[in-house]
């Protein structure tokens, strides 16, 4: 085998860019640098406790970015961590990034896994926790591992961090040191020499604080003025802010914070910078989806006119969100997913309280709609979908009541569907039964929002395994409609539908075709036979009659399902290619070998014929057809079209693809099913030296492809070279999972069983020692695997 290569670094999560005025503090700010594996340290505050723009973040990026330039880490993961469920998103994305995430597992347990990888893994790593907002949130999730660093920063005093976590330095980060600040000043102000002019005596008069400077020099630069015509503007509004009182700013904030606004206000096109300031005030300071600025609705805010019949002119209000940036109010992400608008919270803070409370739900509802309108034409990622909730809980933060006037926005229905699609159960059910309890008190259980939000508890319950909670919630939904709308309207035809789902759901397979069959029947009556809400239901009973083992019914489902959908869809619509898959897999179940394969041609055919030879869906086709194959004992044929998704994937997707990779495992598995092991082995072992150079060692891929190496190695007799294969997957299992999960076990069998055929009889009795006692204590002496080592054991003993 060939030597590993180095592999290609990973990068998980949004690194915002630094700042165009960044500058470094070679003073005042920490040495990040120094930061050693199995390190955490926690940027905090500084004097006055509390006081924000310190520039934490800004430190934590410029660390982000050096790590990342200069190769020093392997995997680098950047996590906003607003709430519990952007840290839950964050953590889980990352676990998908280095291979710890399980596919069958919701994105809860799947950051836990991410903590566990970070534990265990020999990969150096960085992870930066970037505005931890409650200590709280990290909980059971606090990341740690010798090989990494942490990086946290927050706005919350350093020792609520303390009592979270023990191992942990706190840095606090107050201002600029003098020297710096004038530095600073004196790099940004080069129009004319006198425009520095008391450049320091400003710096004194701000504190030194990064976010006050940042303002004055780019409104000085926006102007054209001097440092001592900005602190004479200075002066007098500071008179004026010294008196006031908002939590966490103070008056040197809020002094260069209103006159930044003014010369946004000022610059071409006027009076477009506050309108479109107080809309991003209300979402989340740390992005703001640049659509959400500049469609229809904001559009219509900010211009105080509606759009043109040809579309918005965007440029009009890009040109106003510039302005903002010109004044050092928002910075802009061209890097992003899409362009993004960040804002300091103090400039949110400060917008809000001073906009008019009269005009504070009219703001709010703006947002909102003008937020629900980006969502529905973004087209999905998980970032940005984390991107869109993080606005939306920050509006509903904001939000006096607003949101629920007549009932609940549709934005708020949008938030708690994102989080079920995107895998956040847990986060799902508190947000649907908080839903369901607001919208109960105000409008009562008929109200439409009320039903929406049962129906939603319901699916979350059933997303989460909790399936008698899920039946009830859907039992409870079907007779509220009955008997606010009757037995045959279409709303309560869908719900009968859910109740069926949630009963196949929970393997409850006689009570789902019962009730999957009462559905079609109304659907019929209702909508007819050829409506495609009939369709879709009479696909979903044709499944359940597959799944309670009714061969016969399934057939006769699926068959005049194809022969429906095709004639009234085309024969290349979604939803007949997944009818017509779904009758080939009955007929291969049935025995119907021939049929099955037919069916996978057909659509491999229409799929080619559709979109072409290159495209996914076309390829996934033909590797379906060349599974169907293998299946059926057709291993030259199967053989021929694995080859074929092998050469089209490396063709459309690159050499180191995931599922590039996955189709060269696939090819050496059909290989060796046909005993085709010459051809097998070398194949084996390419998949996992590519395994191991794009996706690194600890990937569960790369595991897998090490136990089918050695699988291999055993069946030609090389015991030799499947020995320390399988010692290598057990040692990695062991160390990324555990000893009690079952990857685990496994190898430490299939070592047993290599060992045995080596001749080396002690160790085996050794290995099967301890696997039987690992299995007796995480999986019970009672557990089929647990018998199994055992018999193992005895039989190796009496050898």
């Amino acid at each position: 085998m060939a030597p590993p290569q180095a592999r290609t670094p990973l990068l998980s999560g949004l690194v915002p860019p630094l700042a165009d005025s960044f500058f470094p503090r070679s003073e005042t700010g920490p040495n990040l640098t120094a930061l050693r594996p199995g390190q955490t340290i926690a940027l905090t505050p500084g004097e006055p406790v509390g006081q924000g723009g310190t520039g934490k973040t800004q430190l934590a990026i410029e660390f982000a970015h050096t790590l990342w330039n200069e190769r020093a880490v392997e995997v680098l993961i950047w996590v906003t961590a607003a709430s519990r469920e952007a840290i839950i998103t964050g953590f889980a994305q990352a676990a998908n990034a280095v291979g710890a995430d399980d596919p069958e597992e919701g994105a809860e347990e799947t950051a836990a896994r991410f903590v566990a990888w970070l534990a265990h893994t020999s990969r150096p790593w960085a992870l930066i926790v970037d505005d931890l907002v409650d200590p709280d949130d990290l909980g059971d999730l606090w990341p740690w591992g010798p090989a990494g660093q942490v990086v946290i920063t927050t706005r919350r005093p350093g020792a609520e961090l303390s009592m979270a976590a023990g191992d942990l330095r706190i840095v606090p980060v107050n201002g600029f040191s003098r020297r710096e600040a004038l530095s600073y000043l004196s790099s940004r102000l080069t129009e004319y020499s006198d425009q520095r002019m008391q450049a320091l005596d400003l710096c004194e008069d701000v504190g030194g604080l990064p976010i006050c400077l940042d303002q004055a020099a780019a409104v000085i630069a926006a102007r054209g003025m001097a440092c001592r015509d900005y602190r004479a503007q200075f002066s007098e509004r500071h008179k004026r802010m010294t008196g006031l009182s908002i939590p966490g700013l103070s008056a040197e904030v809020l002094t260069t914070w209103s006159l930044a606004v003014e010369c946004a206000q000022d610059l071409a096109p006027p009076g477009l910078a506050w309108p479109a300031l107080t809309l991003a005030a209300m979402l989340d300071s740390h992005a703001i989806p640049l659509t959400a600025l500049t469609g229809p609705v904001a559009f219509g805010f900010i211009t105080g006119r509606p759009a043109g019949a040809d579309g918005p002119d965007k440029n009009l209000v890009r040109t106003a969100i510039a302005n903002l940036a010109r004044a050092g109010l928002v910075t802009i992400d061209t890097e992003g997913p899409g362009i993004l608008v960040r804002m300091h919270p103090s400039v949110q803070a400060a917008t809000r309280a001073y906009l008019p409370r009269g005009d504070l739900e009219q703001v709010a509802l703006t947002a909102a709609d003008a937020l629900t309108e980006a969502w529905q034409e973004s087209d999905g990622g998980a970032q940005l979908e984390q991107i869109l909730r993080d606005c939306a809980a920050a509006l509903r933060a904001t939000d006096s009541g607003s949101l629920w006037k007549p009932e609940a926005h549709p934005l708020l229905l949008r938030t708690g569907v994102s989080m079920e699609a995107n895998g956040l159960a847990s986060s799902a059910i508190k947000y649907w039964e908080s839903m369901l309890a607001t919208s109960t008190r105000l409008g009562g259980p008929a109200q439409a929002s009320a039903m929406a939000a049962k129906d939603r508890l319901g699916a979350a319950y059933e997303s989460a395994g909790r399936a008698s909670d899920a039946i009830a919630v859907f039992q409870s939904s079907l007779t509220d409609r009955e008997r606010i709308l009757g037995p045959e309207h279409p709303e309560t035809l869908t719900a009968l539908g859910r109740l069926a789902h949630s009963y196949h759901a929970a393997g409850k397979l006689t009570d789902a075709v019962a009730l999957y069959e009462r559905t079609v029947a109304g659907l019929d009556r209702k909508l007819g036979p050829g409506h495609r809400n009939t369709l879709a239901v009479r696909a979903k009973l044709a499944a359940a009659y597959q799944a309670a083992d009714l061969p016969k019914d399934a057939l006769t489902g699926y068959k005049a399902l194809v022969a429906d959908s095709e004639r009234l869809l085309g024969s290349t619509h979604p939803d007949t290619l997944a009818a017509r898959a779904g009758l080939a897999e009955v007929f291969q179940v049935t025995g119907k070998t021939k049929d099955a394969i037919e069916q996978h041609k057909r659509i491999l055919s229409d799929l080619q014929g559709l979109r072409g030879r290159d495209h996914p869906d076309t390829i996934d086709a033909r590797a379906g057809l060349a599974s169907v194959l293998r299946r059926a004992g057709k291993t030259k044929e199967a053989i021929a079209q694995y080859e074929a998704v092998l050469a089209d994937r490396r063709r459309t997707e690159g050499p180191d693809h995931p599922d590039t990779i996955a189709a060269l495992a696939n090819l050496a598995f059909a290989y060796r099913s046909a005993g085709q092991m010459r051809e097998a082995i070398p194949t084996y072992e390419h998949a996992l030296t590519d395994r191991e150079r794009v996706q690194g060692p600890d990937h569960r891929d790369t595991r897998t492809a090490r136990a089918n190496l050695a699988a291999a190695y055993l069946q030609v007799g090389r015991v030799a070279d499947a020995i320390p294969q399988y010692e290598r997957a057990l040692a990695d299992s062991e160390r990324m999972l555990g000893p009690g999960n079952i990857e685990t076990l496994t190898a430490r069998c299939s070592l047993a069983s290599a060992l045995y055929a080596a001749g080396r009889l002690m160790e085996v009795v050794t290995v099967l020692e301890h696997a039987l006692a690992d299995c007796e204590h995480y999986l019970g002496p009672g557990h089929p695997m647990t018998q199994t080592v055992r018999d193992n054991l005895d039989a190796a003993t009496k050898t």
